[in-house]
């Protein structure tokens, strides 16, 4: 907890959404950076945030400031040379990315990310993970806010240097239970901003 405490006096964080080209929609339910970011004001007082999002692309040298990329939508990713090249400077350099999908950018995504990173390949993330206990516990792993798909939800990552540099959730929505549009029960946006701040912090300490 000490590193926590240190983060009150070295860093402001501040939450960035990723626009990108394809034809998905980067940019759905405006509101969830900002109320995710909040709700860990509230609960982390002593990290201090600005709960603005940023939106960039990936080609952006603006990236390089950000701990933490936000990328989610319904529907195509794509993403030119430049981007790609930068995402994969950025994730070799400690950046963590967050790949939310809202249903129906599954197909794509896994197409995009072998462009992204061939030389990588997405892996289950262990239960014994910090993602899973760097603030709130989830001993089961992922929680699902939203089933789009039969089973079970899945928690992929990509791991560079044993370190997990993008994690892709699938069948879970998180970032769903950071709005109240959706009317689902408390309980269920308690799991998703938990598991929200354990994000935001893992980005911040690993």
């Amino acid at each position: 907890m000490s590193l926590l405490v240190l983060l009150m006096f070295s860093y402001v964080f501040q939450p960035v959404r990723i626009k990108y080209d394809g034809g998905g929609d980067w940019y759905n339910d405006p509101d969830i950076l900002v109320n995710l970011c909040g709700e860990i004001k509230r609960r982390v007082p002593f990290i201090r945030i600005k709960q603005e999002e940023v939106v960039l692309t990936l080609d952006s040298e603006d990236i390089f400031n950000y701990p933490f990329l936000f990328i989610t939508g319904h529907g195509n990713i794509h993403l030119n040379e430049s981007e790609i090249e930068n995402l994969r400077e950025y994730l070799m350099n400690g950046g963590f990315v967050y790949v939310d999908d809202d249903f129906g950018m599954d197909e794509f995504f896994r197409k995009e990310i072998k462009r992204w990173l061939p030389q990588y390949e997405l892996k289950e993330v262990p239960l014994n993970h910090p993602i899973y206990s760097v603030f709130y516990k989830f001993p089961r792993g992922l929680p699902k806010i939203h089933e789009h798909y039969e089973g079970a939800p899945k928690a992929l990552g990509i791991f560079i240097g044993g370190r997990l540099a993008l994690l892709y959730t699938f069948n879970s929505n998180i970032s769903d239970g950071w709005t109240n549009r959706y009317n689902d029960p408390d309980s269920l946006r308690e799991l998703a901003f938990r598991f929200g701040t354990n994000l935001v912090l893992y980005s911040l300490l690993y």
